[in-house]
Formats: C-alpha cells, sequence, structure tokens
C-alpha cells in the first residue's frame, strides 16, 4: 500500500482499481481542513489518469468517517471549494463504491452519498446529525438522502439525528448490500474489477447518463439517452462489437453456472 499522506492511503487492488482508505482512525476519520483537502487533491489526480477506471472509497479502523472535525469548525468551514473533497468525488466520472466500515456520519453520510454504490459492513450506522450539531448541510445531503430512501424516512433522519443500522439502511435503499466486516473489502473489490473489466467509454457515459437523468426529468433524460445512444452508433466497429458479444455471451454461461 503506498501512502499519499499520512491523513489518506491509497493503493492499487487489482487493474484499474484504487483504493482510497481514510486513516484518521484515533479520530473516526473526522475530516479536517488537511484530511478534505488530500481528498480532493486525490480524487482529481485520480479522475485524469484514465488507468484508473474504478474507485473504491473506505475508512480505516472503527469508522467510515465522522463528519468534519468539529475542533476546526468556524464560519469558513464548508467555503474552501479547493479542500471539497465530496465535489471532488462528484467530478470523478467513473464508478466509485463505498466500503462503509462503520458510522458515516454526518459530512461522512454525505461522503457516502457522493458514492455511486455503497456496500456496508453489518459493523455500518448511518446518520445526519446537521440539526442536532447546528450547522446546515453544505454538500447536497438535504438533496440527494430524500431521492434516495424517500422523503418521509430521509425527514426521519435528519430532523431526529438517530442512527440507521446496516439492516435497516438496505431495506431503506441507502446501501446496496450488506456484508460481513471480513467481506466488506473483498466484496467491494470483486465488483470494483468486475466494473473495471467493462468497456470503460461506454460506463463513463452511462453515468453522465443516469446521473444527469436522475437530477432532471425522465422525458429530458430519454431525449439525452437518444442523443448519446446516436452519437456513440456512429462510432460503432461492427467486428469488434461482434467479439465483445461473444465475450459477454461466455461470461454469462460462467455466472448461470
Amino acid at each position: 500500500m503506498s501512502t499519499t499522506d499520512d491523513l489518506l492511503q491509497l493503493s492499487t487492488p487489482s487493474p484499474g482499481v484504487a483504493c482510497l482508505t481514510l486513516n484518521r482512525p484515533q479520530a473516526m476519520n473526522a475530516l479536517s481542513l488537511a484530511l478534505r483537502q488530500a481528498i480532493a487533491d486525490t480524487v482529481d489526480r485520480l479522475a485524469a489518469d484514465p488507468e484508473v477506471r474504478v474507485l473504491v472509497l473506505t475508512g480505516a479502523g472503527r469508522a467510515f468517517c465522522a463528519g468534519l472535525d468539529l475542533r476546526e469548525i468556524d464560519g469558513n468551514a464548508l467555503g474552501n471549494a479547493k479542500a471539497d473533497p465530496v465535489l471532488a468525488l462528484r467530478r470523478f466520472p467513473r464508478p466509485i463504491i463505498g466500503a462503509v466500515n462503520g458510522a458515516a456520519v454526518t459530512g461522512g453520510l454525505e461522503l457516502a452519498l457522493a458514492c455511486d454504490v455503497l456496500i456496508a459492513s453489518t459493523q455500518a450506522r448511518f446518520a445526519d446529525t446537521h440539526a442536532r450539531v447546528g450547522v446546515v448541510p453544505g454538500w447536497g445531503l438535504s438533496q440527494k438522502l430524500p431521492r434516495l430512501i424517500g422523503i418521509g424516512r430521509a425527514k426521519e433522519m435528519s430532523f431526529s439525528g438517530n442512527f440507521v443500522g446496516a439492516e435497516q439502511a438496505e431495506r431503506w435503499g441507502l446501501v446496496n448490500r450488506v456484508v460481513a466486516p471480513e467481506e466488506l473489502l473483498p466484496q467491494a473489490f470483486a465488483l470494483a474489477a468486475d466494473m473495471a473489466s467493462a468497456l470503460p467509454e461506454v460506463v463513463q457515459i452511462y453515468k453522465q447518463l443516469i446521473d444527469g437523468g436522475y437530477a432532471g426529468t425522465l422525458a429530458d433524460g430519454m431525449v439525452e439517452e437518444k442523443a448519446a445512444s446516436r452519437r456513440w452508433a456512429e462510432s460503432l466497429d461492427t467486428a469488434e462489437l461482434r467479439a465483445r458479444r461473444e465475450e459477454v455471451q461466455a461470461r454469462g454461461r460462467t455466472q448461470a453456472g
């Protein structure tokens, strides 16, 4: 494992897959300014590397991320765009898998919601404590959480500040699946390898289409998908398409078995 900073560790578990591990376990990986800057800088650097097809984000120790480091909170705590890890994750053009190993609280929950797919350990817990701490969210939580789990459930979480366990989070659609702690990273890395083995140009277009359509209307999304499909069809090579189809059929037979 190579270290980008004492606060953040970068590894390459398989070709095309990068893993970022928040490394402040003694502080439950709370987002200090230095850690926020390290995440933003590293994610932007990985985004510029076409060899990185999938990013996995996790935490060291007992927590995924406890949110902003309250010891550094002031009126400008969220105002530094250069140290905005959520914005950097949103800019990342390829899939991001969050491997939630423990508590994901407030800003940590926002960090998780910036991922495309969430896999949770049975030890994971989720909470939005903005209203209890006395901070208004600024990284999209008030908009993304209701769209993901429903407005009533989002209000329950945000107005109460109560924790939601991993199994309940799965039932609500907050996470894709829940696994044993020792299976968290192996399953995240296996899924990342599957995504990395798909055609990267199409995966990137697909992510743009899904995110853009999710943020807009169904009608607008349908129009954009049709336009993207036509643009891609103009560049198709029939022989390559046939070869890839045969690979997909062979892979399907293996998975069916």
